[in-house]
């Protein structure tokens, strides 16, 4: 029991598929971290894609970037930042409960 608390506090509050290595599950532990790892990945190429373009003409000229900026210019990337965050919010989730279903496994 106190395995199974701590592999869902890994996975819930650390990092999806933590858990599950921790269990020894090591194929699913490492299926969800890489799936969580490119997430992650494909979200920061998402915001630096967004965000380039300000960034770059606000270091040309010196100026500071406003928050009314910051989000027109993410407002093109938003759609798929959403689905990436849905992404990521799924394998979490399947994370935990899969911890809970299986905690009369282990």
């Amino acid at each position: 029991m106190k395995r199974t608390v701590i592999a869902l506090l890994l996975s819930a509050f650390v990092l999806p598929g933590l858990g599950q290595l921790y269990l020894g599950r090591k194929v699913k532990g490492v299926a969800m971290l890489l799936i969580t790892n490119l997430l992650m990945l494909l979200a920061l190429f998402v915001l630096l894609k967004g965000l380039g373009p300000v960034i770059a003409a606000k270091l040309a000229s010196g100026a500071i970037i406003s928050p009314d900026e910051v989000l027109a210019s993410l407002h093109g990337v938003s759609g798929f930042g959403q689905a990436l965050l849905a992404g990521f919010v799924l394998v979490w989730g399947y994370s935990v409960v899969d911890i809970l279903k299986s905690g009369d496994e282990t």
